[in-house]
């Protein structure tokens, strides 16, 4: 086996010609772009995360958890922004690391994206069917515990989970423009439940509340932002859709950017109003700390509102987590990386095997699989894509100095290199644990490309 077989890079004018002549229609704009990226970044993060990441890591600090986390997403934005003007194509990470540091790195992100995206998709399924049968549950309807609940967690399958999985891989099948019409409409749902939550608990806000403002120290803010960059999962999936996007050298840049702006600001709001109308420690243990608030505040139909908004929020996650991956997987197979078979696109625009692979792994683990055990797995992919993908960007400005850029990060290498400084040391504060489990589940996938994907690579019999 040659070194260069390893390293062959795809030639970002075939890439282009390919994306070209795919037969993906491309019917979606910086408007849907943005707000597939809100609907996938802001769900389980705000309406989950925020309150024990308060409590356990930073206190009102979170704040400043958020704004770390954010600058790290902020620097690979602009990267993903750049690649994604200069190479609109399926992928995302994968298809711009093909291009600028090869093959078996592109394997590499493209099996990190893979655990990412399903078992994403699968934990936003679950907290989906939690939400959605306290909903149920209130209007005297009492699901059985066996059907709600994993083998593993005292139950038997969990239909709900499954259920919201099957439904979104039906709309997927249906084409992009229809996924967009619902995500769109979601996204509103989810967004008018938010400003909703803040304009009602804005008058409980007391100041003293915020006393101590770092009651954990700047190490409770730095192991903060690790645990809160979940929150942010997701919004490079949007750069998947880059053979979709009607202009997408001046669409995916303005989509990406401004999803992560807006999700941004309204963690920390969010946040803010949280520790603001109630002492950080009483978020311990709490799972839906929004609806706590309210009701706390003497708002009882919060709860109601809250599960709304959730219910909304996450749809939108399984939306776009299912459509990225099978565009994922398409992407792969055209390469030759993975059967063939899985880039064939329907009469309706859509890689139909990829989807139904996508679905398939998604009901098994979300009705059948305690999800809790591995979905911190997918920050350290998310970190590792972000790295590679920040390199890559120093690697084509010097390899590629003509490549077509509609959009350029700014101060290279200083962004790229503060990104990549960034998710080294988000990555550095997640448990030994978890970077055991990743590297068994890399072994696999490295071992799955040496037996398969280096044999069959298209690039590799020209």
């Amino acid at each position: 086996m040659r070194r260069d077989d390893l390293l062959r890079k795809l030639p970002v004018d075939s890439i282009c010609v390919k994306a070209e002549g795919n037969g993906l229609k491309r019917s979606i704009g910086a408007f849907e772009l943005m707000m597939l990226g809100v609907g996938v970044i802001i769900g389980s993060g705000l309406f989950v995360i925020t309150g024990v990441a308060a409590a356990e890591q930073a206190g009102p600090a979170l704040v400043l958890s958020f704004v770390l986390a954010g600058l790290a997403c902020a620097c690979a934005a602009l990267c993903y922004g750049e690649l994604a003007s200069a190479i609109p194509a399926s992928g995302s990470s994968y298809t711009f690391i093909y291009a600028g540091l090869g093959e078996v790195f592109a394997w590499f992100i493209g099996w990190c994206i893979t655990l990412e995206y399903v078992v994403a998709m699968s934990a936003i399924a679950v907290g989906w069917s939690a939400y959605s049968a306290n909903i149920i549950e209130l209007l005297g309807v009492k699901l059985p515990e066996e059907m709600l609940t994993d083998p593993f967690s005292g139950g038997l399958i969990n239909i709900p989970a499954m259920l919201i999985v099957s439904f979104m891989a039906a709309l997927q099948l249906k084409g992009t423009k229809a996924s967009a019409r619902l995500n769109n409409v979601l996204v509103f749902v989810k967004l008018a439940v938010i400003l909703v939550f803040i304009v009602l608990i804005a008058g409980s806000i007391d100041p003293e509340n915020y006393d101590p403002f770092m009651p954990f120290g700047w190490s409770g803010v730095f192991s903060g932002a690790a645990v809160v960059f979940f929150a942010f999962l997701g919004f490079d999936a949007i750069a998947n859709s880059a053979e979709e996007v009607k202009n997408p050298q001046r669409d995916m840049p303005i989509g990406i950017i401004g999803s992560l702006v807006i999700a941004t600001a309204l963690y920390m709001i969010v946040t803010l109003m949280l520790t603001g109308s109630i002492k950080y420690y009483e978020y311990a243990s709490v799972a839906a700390p929004v609806a706590y608030a309210l009701n706390e505040a003497g708002i009882r139909w919060g709860s109601a509102l809250v599960s709304v908004g959730a219910i909304a929020g996450l749809t939108t996650g399984v939306l776009v987590l299912l459509g990225s991956e099978s565009r994922l997987i398409y992407s792969m197979a055209r390469d030759g990386l993975v059967p063939s078979g899985f880039s064939k696109i329907s009469k309706s625009g859509v890689p139909r095997k990829a989807v139904i692979c996508v679905w398939l792994a998604g009901i098994f683990i979300a009705g059948l699989v305690p999800i809790d055990r591995i979905a911190e797995l997918c920050n350290i992919g998310t970190l590792w894509a972000f790295f590679l993908v920040s390199l890559t960007v120093m690697v084509l400005r010097k390899t590629k100095p003509d490549l077509k850029r509609s959009f350029r990060v700014p101060l290279v290498p200083f962004i790229p290199i503060l990104s990549m400084a960034l998710c080294a040391f988000l990555a550095s504060r997640l448990d030994a644990v978890t970077w055991i489990v990743f590297l068994i589940w890399t072994s696999c996938g490295m071992v799955i490309y040496f037996i398969y994907g280096r044999r069959h690579s298209k690039l590799g019999k020209k």
